[in-house]
């Protein structure tokens, strides 16, 4: 990085830290600290669910999952793309809520404050992995811009990138709350769609510059000569011969996956509508704040194409795949000498300052309005309440910094972030729609999901380590290898010579991300591409240790055009680690054989238990415990039935009408305890546009990446 790249960072940092102290001046109470006062409109609502929702992990993991699996690894971030529309249903419920957090909203259904509390104890769990995600990848997408592998002291470069991220973040955001943040992320989203689409038309003019003949220099150019460098497999949205990290099923479960939990992620009570002026604006922001995210996503998976195509002989990358976006800025901007490399710095900054600001602020109102106020102070001034806040926020940050301190990978980071939600999952989905749903039933239902997913896996096979030999839970996967032959491009030749520099480099290093060698071949020559899945163990979460006697036994082999299949399995003493997969044990206890299936589709079927166990466990309980009051019933889906208004006075008074005469007209199972509500014509209207909104991403991602093919 050159002094104008710095002088662009320092530039960016003065401006966010002023809106914090401009921001600061209008804080004068909880709801102004905490929600804006509730005055947002469209344009800052957008923006708001755009930067909360988009995470500087996202460009990163998008960049090392194409590079490794093609265009289908646009999955990996695009999984959220069939989420959006239900949004549009969402939104409404955080509006009408009229509440500071989810804690808050815990409390009332359920008639809890101890839930409340525990939910605040999810939440800071939750942020701490979620936003270690995105400081991990700032880590590594920094450091070959600068160009340095050591910080300050003598450390690791990341022990001085993450505290300095930190505490700007911890700065503009706790002077002036979530008016700061929704500010700072108006003119972060601008960053960060900058960021999605700098590198495109730069990397098309490198390879053109780089590769193409006379008179070829133009954007086209570059298309066509991405497509001759690049095997066009890796073009294939879903999964190629050369690819296979997201096949189908597996792309569908983390769609539903993601649905089932994000609602309970704890910022949506203020990026997902409970922030903004009325309805309107909250159901407009969050949807097309998100759809932003979406068309930024296909910028992502194109930028790393672009890469591959450019270099895929870079040792860097190919020692670790999480560097694509690092390099790829440093080699296509740093010849320009423009501050463009100090600008992308900037540009992945916003994108995790954008989320970290928001986190950080719901992460201190739920500190203080589900712990502080109810069991340590519940009578103090306004200014007591926010100063609480503003010292508790930066919690979360401190708490991300240190996890991301200790862990690396970004991807495992965040599949951990992703599985937290399901202990409040089901409770929410219930609790908005069944009245027999009831506070002693959730607290068995966290209790189980605790103890099944994430504690149990670990104490069990601590309490019985025979389990690690037992034969019975020594099962892999059967190996399925792909064999494909085709000419040789130039990105497979580069990559061969990648691969070979790493492994002289450092002859002893055992590189997970450098995997087999790739052939060995000039271009255009026949090259066999072998594609290995499989041999993950079942019911382990670590590898397996084998003895001597295993050998690989041939289950199957076919040929079906020009792919050649073989399926290995293992036999033989395997000893395992790690904690134990009860779900899959279960699976076992019912008679399925799972060691015929993909590591995506063994994926795949962690979903059932994880989605349904605890909504059938909570439907379960709540037969056989007391109801809640019903009283307080009555008022809680009077309110949540009730449109807001944007007169907050008006809408007082609408409120207690409401309360004395609670609405029954538009239930659709009247005399029953589910509480579904006919939809209106804009609820239909605004979720079909959405959907088509869904296919149009998609045509434009395929589009885009045909281009010059």
């Amino acid at each position: 990085m050159t002094l104008i790249d710095y002088a662009v960072l320092a530039v960016y940092f003065a401006t966010m830290i002023a809106i914090g102290i401009w921001a600061m001046r209008r804080v004068r109470n909880q709801e102004d600290y905490f929600m804006g006062g509730r005055g947002f409109g469209k344009l800052l609502q957008t923006f708001a669910a755009f930067g909360a929702g988009t995470g500087a992990h996202e460009p990163v993991t998008v960049g090392r999952t194409t590079w490794t699996s093609g265009l289908s690894g646009v999955w990996s971030a695009m999984m959220w793309l069939f989420v959006t529309p239900v949004y549009w249903i969402t939104a409404v419920w955080y509006r009408r809520m009229r509440h500071l957090t989810l804690g808050d909203w815990f409390v009332e259904r359920y008639q809890s404050r101890a839930l409340g509390a525990a939910y605040t104890l999810f939440a800071i769990a939750f942020y701490m992995f979620y936003l270690s995600t995105m400081l991990s990848a700032i880590a590594k997408f920094a450091a070959p811009l600068l160009g340095v592998e050591v910080g300050l002291f003598g450390y690791e470069l990341k022990y001085t990138i993450i505290p300095a991220i930190a505490a700007i973040v911890i700065l503009y955001g706790v002077l002036g709350g979530l008016t700061a943040a929704y500010w700072t992320d108006l003119i972060q989203g601008l960053f960060i769609i900058l960021l999605s689409i700098l590198l495109i038309p730069n990397g098309l003019w490198a390879l053109a510059a780089k590769y193409g003949g006379a008179g070829e220099d133009g954007l086209m150019d570059g298309f066509r000569i991405m497509h001759e460098r690049v095997s066009s497999d890796y073009f294939q949205l879903f999964s190629g011969p050369s690819s296979g990290e997201f096949p189908v099923q597996y792309i569908v479960s983390l769609s539903i996956l993601a649905l089932i939990g994000i609602v309970v992620q704890p910022h949506f009570i203020a990026t997902g509508g409970g922030s903004a002026k009325t309805e309107d604006e909250a159901r407009i922001g969050l949807v097309v704040g998100n759809f932003l995210k979406r068309l930024c996503t296909i910028g992502w998976a194109l930028t790393a194409l672009i890469a591959l195509a450019l270099l895929a002989g870079n040792p860097e990358i190919a020692a670790d795949p999480d560097r694509v976006w690092g390099v790829a800025a440093r080699e296509i901007l740093g010849p320009l000498n423009l501050g463009l490399v100090g600008l992308m710095l900037a540009c992945l900054l916003a994108a995790m300052m954008s989320s970290a600001d928001t986190y950080m602020i719901v992460t201190s109102a739920l500190v203080v309005r589900n712990l502080y106020a109810p069991y340590v102070n519940p009578n103090a001034e306004e200014r007591k309440y926010v100063m609480v806040g503003r010292l508790t926020g930066l919690l979360i940050i401190v708490g991300a910094s240190a996890v991301a301190l200790r862990f690396s990978d970004v991807f495992a980071q965040f599949k951990m972030a992703m599985e937290l939600p399901i202990l409040f999952a089901a409770p929410f989905w219930i609790g908005m729609y069944w009245r027999r749903a009831n506070r002693v039933a959730v607290w068995g239902t966290i209790a189980f999901s605790l103890l099944f997913f994430f504690v149990l896996p670990q104490v069990v096979p601590r309490l019985a380590p025979s389990l690690y030999e037992s034969p019975r839970l020594a099962a892999t996967t059967q190996m399925v290898t792909t064999t494909l032959e085709r000419p040789a491009t130039e990105s497979d030749v580069a990559k061969r010579q990648a691969w070979v520099a790493v492994r002289e480099s450092d002859p002893e290093a055992a590189v997970e991300s450098l995997g087999p060698p790739p052939p060995d071949a000039e271009v255009g020559e026949t090259i066999t591409v072998v594609h290995t899945t499989g041999g993950t163990p079942i019911f382990w979460n670590g590898p397996m240790t084998e003895s001597e006697d295993v050998q690989i036994e041939k289950v199957s082999e076919s040929t079906q055009g020009e792919i050649h299949r073989l399926v290995e399995r293992k036999v033989g003493q395997q000893v395992g680690s790690g904690s134990l997969n009860l779900d899959f044990v279960l699976y076992s206890g019912l008679g399925f054989d799972l060691s015929g299936v993909s590591k995506a589709t063994l994926e795949t079927l962690r979903l059932p238990a994880r989605v349904l166990l605890p909504f059938l466990v909570l439907i379960g309980l709540s037969f056989f415990t007391p109801r809640d009051e019903e009283a307080m019933l009555d008022r809680y889906f009077a309110k949540m039935n009730t449109p807001v208004l944007g007169d907050p006075a008006a809408d007082a008074a609408r409120l207690q009408a409401a309360y004395d005469q609670p609405p029954t007209a538009r239930k659709i199972f009247a005399s029953s305890d589910w509480e579904f509500t006919w939809p209106t014509r804009r609820d239909l209207a605004g979720f079909l546009l959405a959907c088509a909104a869904c296919v149009v991403v998609i045509g434009l991602l395929s589009w885009v990446a045909g281009l010059g093919g």
